[in-house]
């Protein structure tokens, strides 16, 4: 996350109801509390658990289950925020990106939209879209998956 993203983020809560925000980007975190200051710093984020069963009613404890890792040219870009996921700038123009395509860091992958400000969503590295993960128009919660882009 740059300065400008910061502020942009910032500038949407003003005037709304939200009293805390956490956003992750990658291996980036950005703390927000109203009336509090601002907290930014990079952590180390585990994957994601896979769904377990519960444990056994025996108390014996839970086998830990493998979780795959990604290879470690696997990026995954998420929604910085709740809103309306848009594949074009306009109905009638070309998606911005398709499955195949060749991307470069800063290039603009989709537009969500969030209290009728539409919000660019950027490549954050150089490589080729694997998988498109939301389908035109859907609505798209915080940290929800989009793309999967493998890095050059």
């Amino acid at each position: 996350m740059n300065a400008k993203e910061i502020k942009e983020i910032l500038e949407l809560l003003k005037g709304t109801e939200v009293k805390e925000l956490e956003l992750v980007r990658g291996e980036n975190t950005l703390k927000v509390k109203l009336g509090g200051a601002v907290e930014y710093h990079a952590v180390a984020l585990a994957p994601p658990a896979a769904a377990t069963a519960p444990p056994a009613a025996t108390g014996a404890p839970a086998a830990p289950v493998a979780v795959p890792a990604a290879p470690p040219n696997y990026k995954e870009v998420v929604s910085p925020i709740v809103g309306t996921f848009y594949r074009a700038p306009s109905p009638d123009a070309a998606p911005f990106v398709d499955v195949g395509a060749r991307v470069v860091k800063g290039q603009t992958l989709c537009i969500v939209e969030a209290m009728k400000i539409m919000n660019q969503i950027e490549s954050d590295t150089t490589g080729t879209i694997k998988a498109i993960l939301v389908e035109n128009t859907a609505p798209v919660q915080f940290g929800q998956p989009l793309f999967h882009i493998v890095a050059d």
